[in-house]
């Protein structure tokens, strides 16, 4: 006897064909070739040392040895039934987790969400807000929205959104008091509040430093939230990304400087961990999403 069989789909033969008394008729339910099922049977009867049908004009007819490995081949079937079921469980149970910085969940991104749930309901996320990138090599996401002057990780699947631009904004009551520079070389007779953590690289505050005294800088916060929250108390100028500060300006409550300066500009991606996207509801999720997420930036 040979070491036995080592393909699950001879065993799919073999049950097709005791079930249905023919290769042709176990072709058709298997969806493939009838010369393939045959081939099959006779390569599971080679591993097994064991003829297992009796050929003739009435088809294939099971020996005994075929009538006593039924039960065991059935037994196999349901593990791999079961196999398959357990693995679609396991991959519907986790969620899709999307790291971004939090004003990225806004009320028109988040009702992209809310329709993809609509359509996949099945289909759970873990939103993780922050600033510190997330390393999605070694699994602490699935999904970063990332604005950076960095290029990504060759390894990740990466889709540009937009390029985000940035420039100096501030509120009426210090415009009121100070006026607004024209440029970045009209910088020195104004205060600034700027964003500053440990651990997180701040390339805007490392622009202002080189335009500006460290005297200037009045105030620097550890939250982005809290740094643009001063500049609209009138506190002093700081750096805001123009889509952000989009509807204060529109109502008047922030007063931009001057044009983006094309050196602030910045990579706005949307980048995914191959592994993740190897599972299907991430790759439902990633074309559903990007265009529509791309579309509110342009």
């Amino acid at each position: 006897m040979k070491s036995g069989f080592q393909n699950w789909s001879d065993i799919r033969c073999f049950l097709a064909v005791f079930r249905k008394g023919s290769t042709l008729a176990a072709s058709r339910e298997l969806g493939v070739t009838q010369p393939t099922v045959a081939r099959r049977i006779e390569a599971l009867e080679h591993e097994t040392g064991t003829i297992l049908f009796k050929r003739d004009n009435r088809g294939f007819r099971p020996t005994q040895a075929a009538r006593a490995l039924l039960p065991l081949a059935e037994a196999i079937e349901a593990a791999a039934a079961a196999f398959a079921a357990k693995a679609r469980e396991w991959s519907h149970a986790r969620p899709i987790r999307i790291t971004a910085y939090s004003a990225n969940f806004s009320p028109r991104v988040t009702r992209i969400f809310t329709e993809f749930s609509a359509l996949h309901p099945d289909v759970r996320f873990e939103f993780l807000p922050g600033i510190k990138p997330l390393d999605l090599s070694a699994g602490e996401a699935d999904i970063a929205l990332r604005i950076t002057q960095s290029e990504p990780d060759e390894s990740l699947i990466c889709r540009k959104i937009s390029t985000a631009r940035y420039t100096f904004y501030g509120a009426a009551s210090y415009v009121e008091r100070m006026g607004l520079p024209k440029s970045p070389q009209d910088l020195e007779a104004h205060t600034f509040v700027t964003f500053e953590r440990e651990g997180v690289v701040s390339r805007y505050h490392e622009w202002l430093s080189r335009y500006v005294s460290p005297q200037q800088i009045i105030r620097s916060f550890g939250e982005i939230e809290l740094m643009e929250a001063a500049i609209k108390a009138g506190l002093g100028l700081g750096i805001m990304n123009l889509k952000m500060a989009e509807a204060d300006e529109a109502a008047g409550r922030l007063i931009r400087c001057f044009d983006p300066p094309e050196e602030m500009s910045s990579l706005h991606l949307m980048l995914i961990a191959p592994d993740a996207y190897r599972r299907p509801e991430v790759k439902t999720f990633t074309k559903f999403f990007a265009p529509r997420y791309a579309a509110i930036f342009k």
